[in-house]
């Protein structure tokens, strides 16, 4: 079987990508991959370096303040059509694939005009305009939230199979939290500002962390984001419940020892922790695309498996007391939360999808 795929720009496209090339090569023997994706960003050195063939486009975001960057762009575009269906002519896959991100937008629009069945995942509760854009053009749409499917009605078929994010934490490495010398009869609360870290949430977390203290039933490990760890940790300084690192590696293989993650609501992260069944405190950034991060923290908290917190209700001493609660199950809600993950069931996104691919291909 030969697949193409696309996706770029982040990691919320490129990582799910990586989930259904993993499933596909674990499901068929003979499978031939070629992934599209732009010549100047991130997966340009992610795929290639994980042995996937790479050909690359020239292709840029429209912008509304670069009006001479968007003319060259609509060229841009048709010249990218062009060489996807050159590509596609000479690679000749049974199905393209697009995960988000501007670059799939010639990508899918070749397939389609050459006839080639065409599928698009969209990670977020409110999909991206490139997404919807190509929503016509598709024979299926793969959705990560249930309500996702109003968004793509002219897809000849729309499947909610989830985000498959998920199945790599549930395959990763284990990190054992008494590796990084937490105590294994206290439980663990991980929080997490994002692959960059964010200053709003940094300064709120200082306040939040200078109340933890030794007789709390509870530890902290707070990962900040590589360039903000610095600035935060100028002139603090912690319990030893507490501890405070820029990074972690392979960060979802500590998920089987955390109680609870405080977090961003990105696809990504949620995709995981649904994965893990591991209850969460969402705080949604504000400043992204659709506000999409609010409603896919939302659509959580009515499942009753994730608590939603805004930026603007943010106080340390209420955050304080409400994590004391939950670990410590006072209202029963943490429990709740559990069974609640538990019925969800969402460990198997990548063979939805595959499955789903196979059934169009018939």
């Amino acid at each position: 079987m030969k697949i193409i795929i696309s996706a770029g720009g982040t990691g919320g496209h490129i990582y799910p990508a990586i989930g259904i090339i993993n499933k596909f090569k674990a499901k068929e023997k003979d499978l031939e991959v070629l992934y599209i994706g732009t010549h100047n960003r991130m997966e340009k050195d992610i795929i290639p370096a994980l042995g996937i063939k790479y050909e690359p486009i020239e292709i840029y975001g429209f912008s509304k303040t670069q009006i001479i960057r968007d003319f060259k762009n609509v060229f841009l575009i048709n010249k990218a059509i062009t060489k996807c269906k050159k590509i596609m002519q000479e690679f000749k896959p049974d199905v393209v694939i697009g995960v988000g991100g501007y670059v799939t937008m010639p990508v899918i629009t070749a397939a389609k005009k050459l006839g080639i069945p065409t599928v698009i995942h969209e990670q977020n509760s409110i999909p991206g305009k490139t997404n919807k854009a190509l929503s016509k053009n598709v024979d299926l749409a793969c959705v990560s939230y249930e309500h996702s499917n109003k968004y793509f009605t002219n897809a000849k078929k729309v499947v909610y199979t989830g985000n498959p994010c998920g199945e790599n934490a549930l395959t990763t490495k284990k990190i054992p939290k008494e590796s990084l010398g937490f105590n294994k009869n206290k439980k663990l609360l991980l929080m997490v500002a994002g692959s960059l870290g964010s200053e709003t949430i940094n300064n709120f977390f200082a306040s939040f962390l200078s109340l933890i203290n030794e007789d709390d039933n509870f530890e902290v490990l707070y990962i900040t984001g590589k360039s903000h760890y610095d600035s935060f940790m100028e002139g603090k300084s912690f319990s030893s419940s507490v501890k405070v690192l820029p990074f972690l590696d392979n960060l979802s293989g500590l998920f089987s020892d955390v109680d609870l993650i405080i977090s961003r609501a990105g696809a990504g992260t949620i995709s995981e922790i649904l994965a893990m069944e591991l209850p969460s405190i969402l705080i949604p950034s504000p400043f992204v695309a659709n506000n999409h991060q609010y409603y896919n923290a939302l659509d959580l908290k009515n499942k009753k498996v994730s608590i939603l917190l805004e930026e603007k209700d943010l106080n340390a001493n209420k955050l304080y007391d409400q994590v004391k609660d939950l670990l410590s199950d006072k209202n029963k809600e943490y429990a709740a939360m559990k069974k609640e993950l538990s019925k969800l069931d969402m460990k198997n996104a990548g063979t939805a999808i595959y499955e789903n691919i196979k059934e169009i291909l018939k």
